[in-house]
């Protein structure tokens, strides 16, 4: 690298300094900049076999942009992502032109006990750089902060565990690993980190014991379903495809939402193709709502979902106002495609409930959206008049609403040639003529 490059990268990376009094606002563009300039120098010198030089300047890069940060306004997320780049950046030199072991062993262990939790340690990305040297060197750091963190402190307590599962997964000791989650399972996604393992060892036996337990302990949210989703597969792949239809039924009936529908149907279809589900299924919904009405978006989507068009206008039809916004519109999209006539009427209704909620600060935006599709409603029957009808009926309604009828007016819901009742085919405004000057 020639002398005027390292110049040039040294000036880029005493551009990431950031004084700590300044306006936490101030400046963040340029600092993105910077940082990307950096991060696009040193991966040109990686790039060029220049893994060596780049390493000390992507550890000064990260050690200032991490201390910046702490003074810096970076809810974007913008800035949080050019550290990360940096900080892979900064791995995959080391992983080319490794710095001495226990040096970086020591900084990683501060960056997580002792930094402000940002950037993220994934210590995969790290352990080739380490070896086995850096990782024998970090094992013993973190079991000597271990023995004297207090046992109160949340944060020292997680940032050792969470060194530790990772060193236990970098080791390829698959009973190691599994030992240590066990010691401290608080979550569904630590059982999956289980299972996976498990699974990949070639122990589906095992890790379907421990996909089940972790069930038994979180068995809803978002982790809960990627645990239950992987021991279905395992369940399948074992040969024991009604016990994965079983879980899939457990599931709907602990929470009947369309989600758990999707899922049953789709391992339903992989296994045995049995319609009973379907019916069973619908059963539970119904049941359901007729306990918890919070459940009826889930009843109308299922028979969405099952193709039972009809079934479902019907049902939303008749409790149209206990459906969310999106639904509503939805379901009278869905029938507009072949009964047009339907949903007039409903159309009508969700205009006028709009326009009357002072609480919806875009109601007026929102009722033009459902005048378009009223409009096309009347005219896929025939009935333009009716339309035109209704919105001269709708001003007067609205007549002290002079915002809306503005916004009425820029629509241009007429058809073309139509001058709206009050005479202005442009406004609802009348321009009175000038009086004559004496």
């Amino acid at each position: 690298m020639r002398a005027g490059n390292e110049n040039e990268l040294t000036v880029l990376v005493d551009r990431l300094r950031r004084d700590r009094r300044r306006d936490p606002y101030a400046g963040r563009q340029a600092y993105s900049q910077a940082a990307r300039e950096v991060a696009d120098h040193c991966a040109r010198l990686i790039d060029a076999g220049g893994a060596a030089v780049a390493v000390p300047v992507l550890r000064k890069a990260v050690d200032r942009m991490t201390t910046a940060l702490m003074y810096m306004d970076s809810s974007s997320g913008v800035l949080g992502n050019d550290l990360a780049h940096l900080m892979e950046l900064y791995a995959r030199a080391c992983r080319a032109a490794p710095p001495r072991p226990a040096g970086l062993a020591a900084w990683l262990v501060r960056l997580v006990c002792d930094g402000p939790g940002w950037p993220d340690v994934i210590l995969r990305e790290w352990a080739p750089a380490l070896g086995a040297k850096g990782l024998a060197e970090m094992t013993r750091l973190v079991k000597q902060r271990a023995a004297v963190a207090d046992p109160d402190n949340w944060h020292q307590q997680w940032t050792i565990r969470h060194l530790r599962e990772q060193l236990a997964e970098v080791s390829g000791d698959v009973d190691r690993y599994v030992a240590v989650l066990a010691e401290h399972l608080v979550s569904a996604d630590q059982y999956e980190r289980a299972v996976r393992v498990l699974a990949e060892a070639g122990r589906p036996a095992d890790a379907i014991d421990w996909a089940r337990r972790g069930l038994a302990e979180h068995s809803t949210g978002h982790q809960s379903a990627r645990l239950r989703d992987l021991l279905v597969g395992l369940l399948i792949e074992t040969g024991d495809p009604r016990a994965a239809v079983a879980e899939r039924r457990a599931a709907f009936d602990q929470q009947p939402t369309i989600d758990n529908l999707r899922s049953l149907l789709a391992t339903v279809a992989e296994t045995d193709r049995d319609e009973t589900h379907t019916e069973w299924a619908l059963t539970v919904v119904r049941d359901r709502v007729a306990q918890q009405p919070g459940y009826l978006p889930h009843l109308i989507d299922a028979l969405h979902h099952i193709g039972r068009d009809d079934e479902a206008w019907h049902t939303g039809l008749a409790r149209l106002d206990e459906l969310p916004a999106r639904q509503r519109v939805e379901l009278l999209h869905r029938r507009q495609q072949g009964h047009p006539a339907d949903v007039r009427e409903p159309y009508r209704a969700l205009v006028n409930a709009h326009l009357l909620d002072p609480h919806d600060k875009r109601r007026y935006d929102t009722a033009i959206t459902l005048l378009r599709h009223l409009r096309d409603a009347y005219a896929a029957t025939g009935e333009t008049d009716q339309f035109v009808k209704y919105l001269d009926e709708l001003r007067g309604q609205h007549r002290r609403r002079p915002a809306f009828l503005a916004k009425l007016d820029t629509a241009r819901l007429h058809p073309a040639g139509r001058v709206p009742a009050h005479g202005s085919p442009h406004g609802h405004r009348r321009v009175r003529p000038l009086a004559a000057s004496t």
